[in-house]
């Protein structure tokens, strides 16, 4: 798979229900961690496949099987290619401020990164947070 199909299949999986705003920001936070290189992957494709970081990919994850099998004739799926795109052609604008981390609002407990961090964002049912830089 390219980047732009690892990307997609990822917003995808993560954000198909916040529309095109919600997976432009799942494909930020990518873009935000492949600039800087680390323990969560080196390029795009790398950071989306690397173990536990994108529950989409979890291979007892329900989503994974679907965002496998999906195609171009959903229309949500369409939107995230198109958005990857711009994400792998660096044009793809930052809706998230810089972040590199978030989770699903709600979630109990919240993740143990985001303690006494301030979120950058709340973007749809996600809220979003930098972690790797701070600053």
């Amino acid at each position: 798979m390219s980047d732009i199909d690892i990307a997609a299949r990822t917003a995808w999986g993560e954000a198909r229900g916040e529309g095109a705003r919600g997976m432009q920001a799942v494909l930020n936070v990518i873009g935000n961690r492949a600039a800087q290189p680390g323990w969560w992957g080196a390029s795009i494709g790398s950071c989306c496949l690397k173990p536990w970081q994108f529950s989409c990919w979890n291979r007892t994850d329900p989503n994974r099987a679907q965002l496998l099998a999906v195609t171009s004739t959903d229309p949500q799926f369409r939107i995230a290619q198109a958005l990857a795109s711009l994400l792998v052609a660096s044009r793809l604008a930052d809706i998230t401020g810089g972040s590199d981390h978030y989770f699903a609002e709600g979630v109990d407990p919240a993740p143990v990164w985001s303690i006494d961090r301030m979120p950058r964002c709340t973007i749809g049912q996600h809220v979003f947070y930098r972690v790797g830089l701070e600053g």
